[in-house]
């Protein structure tokens, strides 16, 4: 089975001052679309409305040109992944359902340039999250934490077990948090369809993480 990547943004750990940090994050979803990543997700919290939509839309043309084949999905932000054109939505696990959003999409008649199904994932941090994204239709579930975050003290990881318990749910679920090359195997193990993460796609070079984890 092949093994789903997702590549969540965070440019303010990229270092420098806005223009700086930009730049790199542009630099960084070019690599991520070169090296064919099944996702990306665009999230840049401390953005306005108008400025992520401006973001996403730049993101959106560079994926185009470069990997039509990777999916661009917009956090929690549904209206600014509708207007910048792109591929779906990641809801927070306190947004609002798939179901609602799928019902703003159907009512604005939106279809993305590159498919006609609108993808909505939605981040799980307990087995019952994941089954309730399930049961409202998702498309998929981001599990989180899988193991131990570098400086997220005070978030207890929820472990191999609960992930294995997770994946029983009848939607991808991929695994997020504390991932790494060397203990992302036990993942697919447990049952997970693919890898999330952030620092292990901001931290290394995108195209020997692809490589290490399609080959596990």
């Amino acid at each position: 089975m092949n093994c789903l990547l997702y590549y969540i943004t965070d440019r303010s750990q990229l270092g420098g001052n806005e223009s700086t940090s930009r730049r790199a994050l542009l630099a960084k979803v070019t690599e991520a679309a070169r090296a064919r990543v099944d996702y990306i997700q665009l999230r840049e919290k401390d953005l306005s409305v108008r400025e992520l939509e401006t973001l996403a839309r730049e993101v959106v043309g560079l994926m185009r040109e470069i990997s039509p084949s990777t999916r661009l999905l917009i956090n929690s932000r549904t209206d600014v992944a509708l207007a910048a054109g792109a591929d779906g939505v990641h809801l927070r696990s306190d947004d609002i359902g798939p179901r609602e959003v799928r019902r703003v999409v159907q009512f604005s008649g939106h279809q993305t340039p590159a498919t006609d199904h609108f993808l909505v994932a939605t981040s799980c941090h307990t087995v019952a999250d994941v089954f309730r994204a399930e049961s409202d239709k998702a498309d998929f579930a981001v599990f989180a934490p899988v193991f131990e975050k570098k400086g997220a003290a005070g978030t207890p990881p929820a472990g191999l077990a609960a992930l294995r318990e997770a994946c029983r749910a009848k939607i991808p679920v991929l695994a997020l948090g504390g991932i790494t090359i060397e203990n992302a195997a036990s993942c697919l193990d447990a049952g997970a369809a693919g890898i999330a993460g952030i620092r292990l796609f901001q931290e290394n070079k995108i195209e020997d993480v692809v490589r290490a984890l399609r080959a596990l």
